[in-house]
């Protein structure tokens, strides 16, 4: 396994150059004995930078992110990040799934760089290239002591997943949006549990991750909803649409943003594969579809767009602004009471949705 070509800067933030970022004799394989880790195996390493700059050529709305794991039990078949296994000479299809990289030093690292003088305090985006909230995040609890070093550099953050393990950071991410901006998103891309069950079959149910948004929102948490992918042909029925943005609704989410699926070297081979397997009488279209390249022609991405706004109108959701973290709203001050009978009038909990693009 070729570890030596993921490289740092002597600035500490990762490019192309000549000292690895670890080396192979620094890597730990474990296999876990358990049913939720039964084909998966670990390698374990000690990196030597955490903050990764987002390429200059990249659609993102952000500069920098965080990435403790390589690749994915989640499985999703289309994910854009598999293309990062070819890096490490892994293939882009069953090793993604099933080969992860475990950043163990992550936590003290991410401090560490936070407080050097070069480091100037900007947003940090995770979840970007893969979910931090996957599988293995159960056993390895990185992101406790991520999000605490976040917190204690009051270091703006945003965080876009479709793992239910969200949950069990709900204190530390309201410690950290008390002190700085905090952006939480989740990924629902339709509602439709046939195709959940055969394009994304490691992942948390919808409605499981629905709940997560409606959990956040009981606790002060606005969560937007980044309504991810929209698959052609299987997932963009316009009933599809409504049931999805509908749920989504009902769920609380502060904003929808739609994303058609795109299909990147590495994530375009894996998705074409599943689909002559599954669908072989969309190959063609599909083929058409995305004849130009990785994205669905324009015309089609700005319908699916319209549908789903009108729909989020329709149900209530307010619209979306890219490039906004959500921050929970700090307690409001009440005067005491002039008599024992009056009360102060609660709080809506209402304000004007934002939600930050992510990809």
């Amino acid at each position: 396994m070729r570890w030596e070509n993921l490289t740092v800067e002597s600035d500490g933030h990762s490019r192309a150059a000549d000292a690895a970022l670890f080396g192979a004799d620094a890597v730990t394989t474990r296999t876990f004995d358990t049913p939720e880790f039964a084909g998966i195996t670990f390698h374990e390493i000690r990196a030597r930078s955490i903050i990764n700059r987002v390429p200059g050529v990249s659609r993102m709305s952000f500069d920098w992110t965080v990435n403790p794991y390589r690749g994915c039990s989640h499985a999703c078949v289309y994910c854009f990040a598999r293309k990062t296994h070819s890096y490490l000479d892994l293939d882009t299809g069953i090793d993604f799934d099933t080969q992860i990289v475990v950043k163990v030093n992550a936590p003290e690292l991410l401090r560490r760089q936070l407080g050097s003088r070069r480091w100037q305090g900007e947003h940090i985006a995770m979840g970007t290239n893969v979910d931090c909230y996957q599988r293995a995040e159960g056993r390895y609890r990185l992101m406790p002591g991520i999000i605490a070093a976040l917190r204690d550099h009051a270091n703006p953050f945003s965080i876009l997943t479709k793992g239910t393990l969200i949950l069990r950071d709900l204190d530390l991410l309201k410690q950290a949006a008390a002190v700085t901006d905090v952006g939480i998103s989740v990924s629902v891309g339709f509602t439709d549990p046939g195709l959940w069950r055969t394009v994304e079959p490691g992942t948390p149910a919808p409605e499981r991750r629905l709940e997560v948004v409606r959990t956040l929102g009981e606790h002060g948490i606005g969560c937007g909803v980044l309504m991810a992918p929209v698959i052609p042909f299987l997932g963009d029925d316009p009933a599809q649409l409504r049931a999805t943005v509908r749920a989504i609704a009902a769920a609380g989410a502060t904003s929808v943003t739609p994303l058609v699926l795109h299909l990147r070297p590495g994530a375009r081979e894996w998705f074409m594969a599943w689909l002559g397997r599954h669908h072989p009488y969309l190959v063609r279209r599909y083929e058409r579809l995305y004849a130009d390249g990785a994205y669905a022609p324009k015309w089609y991405q700005r319908r699916i767009t319209r549908q789903v706004h009108e729909l989020a109108q329709e149900y209530g959701i307010g619209p979306s602004r890219p490039g906004m973290p959500r921050r929970i709203r700090p307690p409001e001050a009440t005067e005491p009471a002039a008599t024992p009978a009056a009360t102060p009038a609660p709080a809506d909990g209402t304000s004007e949705p934002t939600q930050l693009t992510l990809i």
